[in-house]
């Protein structure tokens, strides 16, 4: 399989979930300061959605930490569909809700 920048078990591809989920956190920390946001029913399945892609970051963050440690290679193909199809669930959730 090639390797791409940002793939899974690679430096590249940590760094991006550490972003990934940095911007997750901050995006929660900007809506939750919002005057009213229980008001908003969208407003609180985006929190809920965002709460769920910080999880996700967060847990691929440590496989990828875990994985340049142990000088693990992640390149499966079904562990890279894994990953695909996970982060283009929680795409999606966002840009639905």
């Amino acid at each position: 399989m090639k390797e791409l920048f940002g793939s899974p078990g690679r430096v590249s591809g940590l760094g991006l979930r550490i972003g990934q989920f940095a911007f997750a956190a901050a995006s929660i920390g900007v809506m939750v300061s919002a005057r009213g946001f229980f008001n908003s029913t969208a407003f609180c399945y985006l929190i809920a959605s965002m709460g769920l892609q910080v999880l996700w970051s967060f847990g691929l963050a440590c496989l990828d930490l875990h994985a340049l440690r142990s000088k693990r290679n992640l390149q499966n193909p079904v562990l890279v569909s894994l990953f695909v199809v996970g982060d283009w669930d929680g795409t999606a959730a966002t840009v639905i809700k």
